[in-house]
């Protein structure tokens, strides 16, 4: 079901298309967040960060102007209490938006809403080579946890199921990881990660070169952001926080880099936790990378 009644007038939709045909960017929200293992909260992300887009500027970093009519805005798929029937729904509703060959843009919730995504994006590319570059501290590639092979903690071991194989998956920012992982990094040895350690290292610049390295000769790459990637400094509302991410900074140029240069066709970005976030800070920076996203089809 989708819901449009809190799209707000003055928000991003000032440079909003009239119809999705004539739109660059197909922007749909997923508030749902009962996947969690920890604080819950993702939910409300969509209608933040849609609130608080009335203060984007008229330009980012490349000082590019948004152009008119860049995005559209279909609004939310609202949860229901059938959890299997929610996903289909997402799923069924992203791959319409992905076949419709506009960049897709998806806002949680909590990182299981990836699950159909990807499922959804692996329909949609079919017959293509496809990657996923997923930032986050934590690797989700557990079977199951807490009992359910659903969980926020799943995502990459499901897309590994039917969508992908450890080849097709880069890591950016993971620190931390739970025994039964270790044993899927095992079985799938052409998993790659950079840690925020050796990020800071090597400067984005060089990590990038890892990334295009590694699919350049792909043809269409989901690129997936968990928000807790960030130091939780610069991160403090989300769920599942983990102290020594990746900076605001090193985040922007990254991204920047990711969707000027490779095949990026859809993303998302999860993990934002209004209700325990400080000052708006996580949803700011959210908004940050939609912001370069704006700008990226504007040019």
């Amino acid at each position: 079901m989708l819901d449009n009644s809190r799209l707000l007038e003055d928000s991003w939709l000032r440079w909003s298309a009239d119809t999705i045909e004539e739109a660059k960017v197909a922007i749909m929200g997923i508030p749902f967040d009962n996947a969690v293992s920890f604080k819950k909260g993702a939910a409300f992300a969509p209608e933040k960060i849609r609130e608080l887009s009335v203060e984007l500027s008229d330009v980012a970093d490349d000082f590019i102007p948004i152009k008119d009519g860049v995005l559209y805005d279909i609004g939310d798929i609202l949860p229901e209490l059938n959890w299997e029937n929610y996903f289909a729904d997402v799923k069924e509703r992203a791959l319409d938006l992905m076949q419709s060959g506009k960049f897709c843009l998806f806002i949680g919730g909590d990182h299981s809403v990836t699950i159909p995504l990807h499922k959804a994006f692996g329909e949609a590319n079919k017959g293509k080579k496809i990657g996923i570059i997923h930032f986050d501290a934590h690797f989700d590639l557990c079977k199951e946890y807490d009992g359910h092979k659903w969980s926020h903690a799943c995502t990459e071991a499901r897309a590994l199921d039917d969508v992908i194989s450890g080849d097709d998956l880069f890591f950016i920012g993971v620190r931390v990881a739970e025994l039964q992982e270790l044993d899927m990094l095992k079985e799938n040895p052409g998993i790659r990660n950079i840690t925020p350690a050796q990020l800071e290292k090597m400067g984005t610049e060089a990590a990038f070169d890892e990334l295009f390295d590694a699919f350049k000769d792909y043809d269409a790459i989901y690129l997936t952001l968990d928000i807790d990637v960030l130091d939780p400094a610069y991160a403090p509302g989300t769920g599942t926080p983990v102290s020594g991410g990746i900076s605001s900074r090193q985040f922007i140029d990254l991204t920047r880099l990711i969707l000027d240069r490779l095949p990026v066709k859809a993303m998302d970005i999860v993990e934002v936790a209004p209700p325990i976030d400080i000052n708006d800070i996580t949803s700011w920076a959210a908004l940050r990378i939609i912001h370069q996203v704006f700008t990226r089809f504007s040019k």
